[in-house]
């Protein structure tokens, strides 16, 4: 529970240093290194948000000044929340349960199918989830964002239940997510163990020798507003040059749309890589 304090002290008094031009505190890295790696990939420090928490000693790493805490629509992020609170809820059995498609042609390709929901959270497939967040119900769900500290847990009316991930009023800040996502690596949030056990392999994105890399990505394409790009999530590391556990998010402008949504989770593989989390390539 600590980190739900320390977090925040901690990434406020790096920015109110960074802004009077002051040293950064002992437990921030420079935010040079950061912007490196995100403009290594392509992405400006200037509209972005990076950062980066060690749950062992509490270092932090990040890029981007005031945005760290600027709210954004989380989009598919949001669906590490909604996959818990599903299954801690029943409205999904498993992650084998199937869903059959409706047959509607949608522009992913791999959303075009049956499939059960572990595949529905690793294609993002938004049809499954606008089945399944209604099963959650209203009220459950703002208690469980609410218990997660999940950003502003604004769900919306009532004919937003299946629209208020991917247009708003649900917003959060890269370090509310690094927050939640301390708390989901810790296994704190008030869970059961059956919903851990269920929820967090399908979260695997890559994994090598000693590490486990969980994640999501998200993009938020609204008409008349900017794209905005999402990488979230956990690296579980045991036997690198630094071993721990290091919570990230990563949020950016994407102005030309899904052409540069590999950017997302390339710029914070190398920005972990850079401080000795992931291996080199």
């Amino acid at each position: 529970m600590r980190a739900l304090w320390v977090l925040p002290l901690l990434l406020a008094t790096f920015w109110l240093s960074a802004c009077a031009n002051g040293p950064a505190p002992a437990a921030e890295a420079s935010p040079r290194l950061m912007e490196a790696a995100l403009e290594a990939e392509g992405v400006s420090p200037a509209r972005s948000a990076l950062v980066i928490y060690r749950l062992e000693d509490e270092k932090v790493w990040a890029s981007g000044g005031a945005r760290i805490r600027e709210r954004f629509t989380p989009a598919s992020t949001s669906k590490i929340p909604h996959t818990l609170l599903a299954f801690e809820t029943g409205a999904v059995s498993g992650p084998e349960e199937a869903f059959a498609w409706d047959g509607q042609k949608r522009f992913v390709e791999g959303w075009n199918e049956d499939q059960d929901f572990a595949a529905a959270f690793r294609r993002s497939t938004v049809w499954i989830y606008q089945i399944v967040v209604p099963r959650i119900g209203a009220e459950r769900l703002k208690e469980g964002f609410a218990a997660f500290g999940y950003g502003n847990a604004d769900i919306g009316v009532p004919d937003q239940i299946t629209r208020y991930w991917l247009e708003g009023p649900l917003a959060i800040s890269a370090t509310e997510q690094v927050e939640f996502l301390s708390r989901l690596a810790r296994r704190t949030l008030p869970l059961s163990a059956r919903t851990y056990e269920l929820a967090v392999p399908i979260m695997v994105v890559a994994e090598g020798d000693g590490w486990t890399l969980y994640g999501k990505t998200g993009w938020k394409s609204v008409e008349g507003q900017t794209d905005i790009g999402w990488f979230v999530g956990w690296l579980e590391q045991s036997s690198g040059e630094v071993p721990g556990t290091y919570a990230f998010a990563l949020n950016m402008d994407m102005p030309g749309g899904m052409e540069e949504a590999p950017r997302r989770r390339a710029a914070v593989e190398r920005a972990l890589r850079s401080i000795g989390a992931l291996p080199a390539e």
